[in-house]
């Protein structure tokens, strides 16, 4: 607890009235500005000094005219992938997006066609499913299986709507959003197995990637063996949630396939593809060069946060499920045995005052379910959890 302590104390910092859509969008989002915000996926804590550091160096030379990436950004890129993942990055494949969503609505578009059927693995990143129905796309979908108490991937199904469906993309989510699960290397490979076997493309969301805890280790899909499902695949990456970058819109595409970078620039060329966001890739870098004990601080927060809220609950209200945190700050949970009647809206919003993402957020069938945000100081988790204790206890 006292390195918690210590980072919490550091780095935790008030965000009402500073324009932040997790707090000061309370009143439009959810029609009540006094909730308590456990929801978006972004955190209440300082990014590292190293990164402030260079954007206030960058700030005084006072120009923020064209520009272009320095081999140093390539070089803290490809170390902090070698050196936690494993992976050999090459600079060629590297493409830039303002934002993860607009990446995967860049690739939905490259690489299929109006009508075509996309598949995804609900309960998952709500943005998913909305890019595929924006894009005009079919989507098809094979939700996680739930089983002894955590959510597992529904091979047969995923084959049998593949093969049904003609599916020509794959959105992967990993590790996974909403319900916190680090794919194993023996999972990714039967899904990517049945992926060349369709001849399905993936786009393979890792934005989370560097959040993961205790034995359970993060395998990108480059990684998966020696790259054999290189050819048709895109990871699709981000410092934004590492170190609370978001609005400094800078996330990459790793293409590692030459047709398929070509297929991309094409596309990008056509469509006006974004430039690289000057200050997102000075705060990346900078990051990726220092950053690494403020992020095992902030993971020893999160995961203490976890813990808090698991041991409250189950000494509380033990019919609240909570499901394990292998990777991500996001903890998903189902509600549906202490909800009485009511809404999962009525219980969670209305008397317990918490803004949350609500399951069906995330997929039909998720209705009872919610997903907090434990990226944030120990007594806002603490505070929510008595919050929920009391009203399940009226």
């Amino acid at each position: 607890m006292s390195r918690v302590k210590e980072f919490v104390e550091k780095y935790y910092v008030e965000r009402r009235n500073t324009n932040s859509l997790k707090w000061d969008a309370l009143e439009e989002r959810f029609g009540n500005p006094e909730l308590l915000a456990l929801w978006v996926a972004d955190m209440e804590f300082k990014t590292p000094e190293c990164i402030r550091e260079a954007l206030i160096e960058r700030v005084d030379h006072g120009v923020f005219g064209y520009t272009k990436l320095p081999k140093s950004y390539y070089d803290e890129y490809k170390n902090w992938h070698k050196k936690k993942y494993n992976i050999d990055i090459e600079k060629k494949w590297i493409r830039f997006a303002p934002g993860i969503v607009q990446a995967i609505l860049w690739v939905i578009q490259a690489y299929t066609k109006i009508e075509d059927s996309v598949i995804i693995m609900p309960p998952v990143y709500y943005p998913f499913a909305n890019s595929i129905r924006n894009s005009g796309r079919k989507l098809v979908e094979s939700p996680l299986l739930e089983e002894d108490g955590k959510f597992k991937i529904d091979f047969e199904t995923f084959e049998k709507e593949i093969r049904e469906n003609d599916v020509k993309l794959y959105i992967h989510c990993s590790p996974h959003n909403p319900v916190g699960r680090v794919w194993t290397l023996e999972e990714q490979r039967r899904v990517f197995e049945i992926c060349e076997k369709y001849d399905v493309f993936v786009l393979s969301d890792e934005i989370h990637q560097d959040f993961t805890y205790e034995n359970h280790k993060q395998i990108s899909a480059l990684a998966l063996d020696e790259g054999r499902y290189n050819n048709r695949l895109i990871v699709a990456n981000s410092g934004s949630k590492t170190f609370n970058l978001a609005s400094l819109v800078h996330a990459t595409l790793l293409i590692p396939d030459e047709d398929v970078r070509k297929a991309f620039d094409k596309f990008s060329k056509e469509n006006l593809g974004a430039e690289p966001s000057l200050l997102g890739q000075i705060a990346l870098e900078a990051g990726y060069k220092e950053g690494h004990e403020w992020l095992e601080g902030l993971k020893e927060t999160i995961v203490y946060n976890y813990n808090l809220l698991c041991e409250e609950l189950a000494k509380n209200v033990p019919e609240i499920k909570v499901y394990p945190l292998e990777g991500t700050y996001l903890v998903f949970l189902n509600i549906e045995k202490v909800l009485n009647g009511k809404t999962t809206k009525q219980f969670i919003q209305d008397e317990c005052g918490l803004a949350i993402d609500f399951g069906d957020w995330f997929g039909k069938g998720y209705k009872n379910y919610v997903r907090i945000n434990l990226a944030t100081n120990p007594e806002n988790i603490k505070e929510a959890v008595e919050r929920i204790v009391k009203n399940c206890n009226r």
